[in-house]
């Protein structure tokens, strides 16, 4: 507890927020640039400033995840670090899985405030800023070839049976974004797979089962907002539909906790 006491000292929130703040300030820049960029070119300010409300309005219920995301990781990482990290660069399934996978690699059974250590917290935090800065790195030296391979191609015309149809092309970083997420998914959801061992006919689990059937109540929960979205033409729920699947797998978690 000594060592989460000084991950939550005024040294390490003045570190922490001075970035967060720096970045923050970054941001607003951007948007006043931006803001005056519109006008410039003849953009309706009445329209700006209902895209900039509709925005910040819909930003926030997503960034309860982020929230919820800190909260988790603060009780063994201190609260600055993992505030930094999901307020700047981290993602919230990245933080966490690099997070336990670091503690389990410094001897730690989980990542918990009671085992951790100087030494512990310093490997982890590395491992989980390491794994990430790789994007900016490889985008100082090729994001603008990488830039144009995101971006729709036009759609081609064929010609069958001498009817001209078109092919709408599917852009590499869809394809790619789709195929990491899946891989991900897979390998988080197998490493709980793998502890149903079968024993004369009959299935037991030698670990919980617990975040299996958390993971099942997560996707019919996103399931549900996808229905929603396609039956009400509601696209806009896109933007509340992770938060949302988030905060339902968490308080099934209590519940099905309580009865395990």
């Amino acid at each position: 507890m000594e060592v989460l006491a000084k991950l939550n000292s005024p040294v390490m929130y003045l570190i922490c927020g001075g970035i967060v703040l720096l970045v923050a300030i970054i941001c607003m820049v951007f948007a006043v640039r931006a803001y005056r960029a519109g006008k410039a070119i003849g953009i309706n300010v009445s329209k700006m400033k209902r895209v900039i409300i509709a925005s910040a309005t819909f930003a926030v219920l997503p960034s309860v995840g982020i929230l919820l995301g800190v909260i988790a990781l603060s009780g063994s990482l201190g609260t600055p670090w993992p505030w930094l990290r999901l307020s700047v660069i981290g993602a919230l399934h990245y933080e966490t899985q690099v997070a336990e996978a670091a503690a389990e690699a410094v001897g730690m059974e989980k990542l918990s405030a009671s085992a951790m250590t100087a030494s512990s917290f310093s490997t982890i935090a590395l491992l989980m800023s390491f794994g990430i800065i790789w994007g900016m790195v490889l985008m100082i030296f090729n994001g603008k070839a990488y830039s144009t391979k995101l971006v729709l191609p036009k759609p081609e015309t064929v010609e069958t049976n001498g009817k001209k149809k078109k092919l709408n092309l599917k852009a590499f970083g869809d394809t790619a974004m789709t195929a990491m997420f899946i891989g991900l998914v897979s390998a988080y959801i197998a490493s709980y797979i793998g502890q149903i061992v079968s024993a004369n006919g009959l299935f037991t689990f030698t670990g919980s089962w617990l975040p299996l059937a958390v993971a099942c109540v997560s996707a019919l929960a996103m399931a549900g907002f996808l229905l929603i979205r396609e039956k009400a033409k509601a696209d806009w729920i896109d933007s509340f539909s992770i938060a949302g699947s988030m905060l339902i797998a968490m308080t099934a978690a209590i519940f099905l906790g309580k009865i395990g």
